[in-house]
């Protein structure tokens, strides 16, 4: 059973209306999403009132937001409609919630610079592996910061100066922007950071990260994605460097507003205000001394969702971004976690005792787990190829928590662990020296973890590779069963060949038969009865 929600964000650029969905063993995703570019904190009057046509075109745009909700079957108790610095600073700002809620029926929030920073923390903090550092929320009226120490939220900081304003405020609104204005919002930016957030750059001192989200942000990573002609379909956890920035900048500042819309990855109405973003962002990114920004998809709505589907909790965290990720996918397509688990466990074990100095690497352990986990995720598409449908799922997830090049190679062990030859392919330009081997080994422990659990029935309880006569001789599977085994030792010993192909050794399998209490199982695998128990009731273990 499945229910939706919506979140209307009424930015200073653009109004948003985001529909998460959430399922059975509480599984969430984004299902549909309305956008407009109203660009309502433009075009102030000189009291810095909103103006008349901008109003006029955010009411049209709420009263269609207000018919899909009605019409899709969500109900107003179940919107959350949010307005951020353009309305709260408007002296008419009040007035216009009033006004909407009126023709609409839609409850309103104006949020205060602080409660939209932590909006913007909670959607950082849940989509991204931030612990210590910054959390840089550019919307077209403001700039927020917020200090992140051991993933809690310290200190805030909000500023005017978001991407319309500051647009409106130091470039010139028409062609080519010289060096002067942008040098002048550069200053300002860094003198306001000097001023208010110290903390700035004693974070950059100590290594911390920094981490961005909104419009701007992601419209910039993926024209970088683009410029560095990258495998990638989304800019989650891509990290925006100081040199792509810079020549970012260089190649938007030649351009007429009108004519930055075709720079690769730049959205259709950003083109006047996304210069203005980039500039901020390197001021910031200067202060920091951090080496790029990493980028998230998720936003102050999902920030605003996620604090409403975590509550009580507080801060509204999940517990490790990485394996919620890889879960939160895998439940969304229905994966028999009791199996999925029982070969992660398998893998787990498998892994302790590789052949071969140096293994498994710094990290492996955690990759080949995710890809045990959504091995099988690609059957909700279809059985044939379903190592190929969970490939291009998890690519297309993003996997919040791992980086672009973690997630090609989950994607990729996952596409091997039924048949063909492991290799890079496409993916390669996301991947470092060593990484064809490591999916070669990743590819090679699913096919047998897959084998001894073909029949999904959990007659292999344990498996240890182990080398009775040294370095130089086979390696043993050896294989603890608790029943008819037959179809497993089948499958593993026909994976010979893949296995010595990834650690240079031959295999041989070895069974044995023995009574293990179900504690002693999940001990064994899991490492976790509770999270065994939680797998078999479809409910997320703490």
């Amino acid at each position: 059973m499945s229910s939706s929600r919506a979140v209307i964000d009424l930015g200073s650029n653009s109004f948003r209306l985001v529909v998460f969905t959430t399922g059975e063993g509480g599984w969430w995703k984004r299902t549909d999403e309305l956008s407009d570019m109203v660009r309502l904190g433009g075009e102030l009057t000189s009291e810095g009132c909103l103006s008349e046509a901008r109003m006029a075109h955010a009411l049209e745009t709420l009263r269609v937001f207000a018919a899909f909700c009605s019409t899709s079957g969500i109900g107003v108790d179940q919107v959350d409609a949010v307005a951020t610095s353009a309305i709260r600073d408007a002296p008419n700002g009040g007035a216009f919630v009033a006004r909407a809620q009126d023709e609409t029926g839609l409850a309103i929030r104006v949020l205060s610079g602080e409660e939209e920073a932590l909006y913007s923390y909670v959607a950082a903090a849940n989509s991204t592996s931030i612990s210590d550092g910054i959390v840089l929320d550019l919307g077209g009226g403001s700039l927020e910061l917020v200090q992140v120490r051991e993933r809690r939220a310290g200190a805030i900081a909000s500023w005017p100066l978001g991407a319309v304003r500051a647009t409106e405020r130091y470039l010139p609104s028409d062609g080519p922007v010289e060096a002067k204005p942008i040098a002048k919002l550069h200053a300002r930016t860094l003198k306001a950071l000097d001023a208010d957030a110290p903390w700035v750059v004693e974070a950059g001192a100590s290594g911390a990260s920094l981490v961005g989200l909104g419009g701007s942000v992601r419209n910039l990573a993926a024209a970088a994605i683009r410029v560095a002609d990258l495998p990638l379909d989304s800019v989650q956890g891509f990290v925006l460097g100081r040199d792509a920035l810079d020549a970012l900048v260089e190649e938007l500042a030649g351009r007429p507003p009108e004519e930055r819309e075709r720079v690769p990855g730049i959205k259709r109405g950003r083109g006047e205000v996304i210069l203005a973003a980039a500039v901020v962002m390197r001021a910031v990114l200067e202060a920091s001394g951090a080496d790029g920004i990493e980028v998230t998809e998720a936003g102050l709505r999902e920030g605003v969702f996620l604090t409403g589907l975590l509550a009580p909790a507080d801060p509204p965290l999940v517990p490790c971004v990485r394996m919620t990720s890889v879960r939160n996918l895998a439940r969304q397509h229905g994966v028999d976690l009791v199996h999925a688990e029982h070969i992660a466990g398998l893998a787990r074990q498998l892994l302790e005792a590789l052949p071969g100095a140096g293994l498994p690497e710094p990290g492996e352990p955690e990759l080949v787990e995710a890809a045990a986990l959504l091995h099988d995720v690609g059957m909700a598409v279809d059985y044939d190829d379903h190592h190929k449908h969970s490939s291009y799922l998890i690519l297309g997830s993003g996997l919040p928590g791992f980086t672009p090049r973690e997630v090609a190679l989950i994607a990729l062990m996952a596409r091997y662990h039924r048949k063909g030859t492991p290799s890079l392919g496409a993916l390669a330009p996301l991947c470092r020296e060593g990484d064809e081997q490591l999916v070669l080994r990743g590819a090679a422990l699913l096919r047998i973890t897959e084998q001894l659990e073909r029949n999904r029935d959990q007659v292999v309880r344990a498996a240890r590779l182990t080398r009775p006569g040294g370095k130089s001789g086979d390696v043993e599977l050896e294989l603890d069963a608790v029943g008819d085994d037959t179809v497993a030792r089948w499958g593993a010993e026909r994976q010979g060949e893949l296995f010595e192909r990834a650690f240079g050794a031959p295999l041989r399998v070895v069974a044995r038969h023995r009574e293990l209490s179900e504690f002693d199982v999940r001990r064994d695998i899991d490492g976790s009865a509770a999270e065994f128990e939680a797998n078999r009731r479809g409910t997320i273990p703490e």
